[in-house]
């Protein structure tokens, strides 16, 4: 199994390592182990795995501390951080500091799962089994027609779902209003009305409702791009 294939644990207590490594088995990747601040740099060099788990309290510094150095490095991989530090200031810190995400122990497996899940496909959609269409945080199944960011159920309409789909299916590409008005609403001319708009306008909202990073981003003068980021004016 290659590097790309890998999650890299670095935790000295081997129960909590334990729990990652059997929830890395379960998403069918490999674990590699580290126990201290210095080793987990270097495996991290060595392996560039798909996904960082840390740990703050490690022998030989505080794990958040790391991730600039891994940076540095050239690695790119999503961080998650274990730790019993969970309150507040301490999640703050540690997503100020490059984290990805927080979790704080004693932690509940499936979360570990999900939040591990997540971050391994952010950045890319993930098709599977013809009914999961995942990326990020989105979940589409397509057989249920449901739509959910994280663990939160979004409702939508029909045509809404029908929407996110087609966005889905188009992750990084400028999608025109034209596009849609043919694949979704099935018109081949345009009707001359804001259709598109005010749905794509009200899906938007729902998928933010909880707070959420935006997914849909207006490309100016062009139409719209379903990806992490906005779209670069001019690129």
């Amino acid at each position: 199994m290659n590097a790309a294939q890998t999650i890299l644990i670095v935790e000295d207590d081997r129960e909590s390592a334990a729990a990652c490594a059997r929830t890395a088995e379960e998403l069918g990747l490999a674990a590699e182990m580290a126990e201290t601040f210095e080793d987990g740099v270097a495996a991290a060099v060595r392996l560039r795995p798909a996904l960082v788990v840390l740990d703050r309290m490690l022998p030989g510094g505080d794990g958040v501390d790391a991730i600039a150095r891994l940076r540095l490095a050239g690695i790119d991989a999503p961080v998650l951080v274990v730790s019993a530090l969970g309150r507040a200031a301490n999640r703050i810190e540690g997503l100020d500091k490059g984290a990805d995400d927080y979790l704080a122990k004693p932690f509940d497996p499936d979360e570990l799962r999900a939040r591990m899940r997540a971050l391994l496909r952010r950045g890319k959609t993930v098709t599977s089994d013809n009914d999961l269409i995942a990326f990020a945080d989105l979940e589409i199944r397509l057989k249920a027609r449901t739509v959910h960011r994280g663990l939160r159920h979004v409702p939508v309409s029909p045509k809404e779902f029908e929407l996110i789909t087609f966005f889905a299916r188009h992750e990084g590409e400028v999608v025109t209003r034209m596009m849609l008005l043919e694949k979704v609403w099935k018109l081949h001319f345009d009707p001359q009305t804001n259709v598109v708009d005010v749905h794509v306008g009200r899906l938007r909202r729902k998928l933010e409702a909880g707070g959420e990073p935006p997914l849909i981003h207006t490309a100016r003068g062009e139409g719209y791009m379903f990806a992490l980021k906005p779209p670069v004016a001019g690129a």
